[in-house]
């Protein structure tokens, strides 16, 4: 007889997210986006110029949770480790009274899944995400948004049959719109709204549902140049998956929370930390995550 949890752990995990989110109530327990990427000044476009960013990540998780927020009697863990540069290019042109930007997210993942003494362990290119259009305001000194649409593409390495995967295999359409206010002396917050749109899996005629999610930072500017305060991200599915076009349920729901950091040096260069744990998580794993955001203007 096959083993019941060993499926289970298919079902939430064959297709893990491409940056340590490898376990949602979606097809293969992940999502197109990293829940939690984003941190201080996500909303603050810069001036027009070619820019580097890398993302740092690192996730664990040794429990799944049911519909219910139970946690399943089952032998689990996910790591993931993941390096995400994204390259930003700011036109100096204008569109709708905008900046326009476009940029590219090239993640690169190390994955190992261990579900009821089956383990699995891929590393590779996960999926791609271009920045189409961006739009970057200014609204006054302290405030400043950006509207975006991203589009995921399924780069990354998939096989059904396999516990740990770098890609979802499908593509996804993801609206944008982030905020963020900065005082140098004060309060620093940033939101960051997402809404995904997911196409079907061809190779398994899954259709993971929509979500909705929020990363989100809140601190206070101690020291010349140094925020200190909390960052994380809230997620829900709006709408149930597909099987073979019958809606199968099986929506997700987590929060995160933890310690945030952010040094500037006010000439282009910054760094933010943070550590989150989840909490409140229905039909995906529960586990911590590690994030580091650099910013080197070139």
């Amino acid at each position: 007889m096959k083993n019941p949890y060993l499926h289970m752990g298919r079902v939430l995990l064959a297709g893990a997210a491409l940056v340590a989110t490898a376990a949602s109530a979606t097809e293969g327990g992940g999502s197109s986006y990293p829940m939690g990427a984003e941190n201080y000044l996500t909303g603050a476009m810069p001036p027009p110029g070619f820019y580097t960013l890398a993302f740092i990540n690192h996730y664990s998780g040794d429990e799944l949770k049911d519909g219910a927020g139970n946690t399943l009697p089952v032998d689990f863990s996910v790591r993931a480790t993941a390096i995400s540069p994204r390259f930003v290019w700011v036109t100096g042109n204008t569109l709708f009274g905008g900046q326009v930007a476009h940029a590219i997210i090239v993640p690169l993942v190390d994955l190992h899944v261990d579900v009821a003494g089956a383990g699995s362990h891929k590393r590779g290119l996960g999926d791609i995400t271009i920045s189409a259009l961006a739009l970057g305001y200014h609204h006054s000194e302290h405030l400043h948004s950006v509207a975006a649409v991203d589009i995921i593409t399924p780069t990354g390495s998939y096989d059904r049959n396999r516990l740990a995967n770098p890609g979802r295999n499908y593509w996804a359409i993801e609206p944008v719109y982030t905020a963020s206010y900065i005082d140098p002396a004060g309060w620093n917050g940033d939101v960051k709204l997402m809404y995904d749109f997911n196409h079907k899996n061809k190779d398994t005629d899954y259709r993971s549902g929509q979500e909705a999610h929020m990363d989100y930072s809140l601190g206070y500017a101690v020291a010349p140049n140094w925020v200190l305060g909390v960052g994380g991200y809230v997620y829900r599915q709006t709408t149930g998956d597909e099987l073979h076009g019958v809606d199968v349920g099986n929506k997700g729901r987590a929060f995160a929370i933890g310690p945030s950091i952010k040094y500037d040096t006010g000439k282009g260069f910054f760094v933010t930390a943070k550590f989150e744990t989840e909490s409140g998580v229905r039909n995906r794993a529960q586990g911590r995550a590690f994030w580091i955001k650099a910013t080197i203007p070139l």
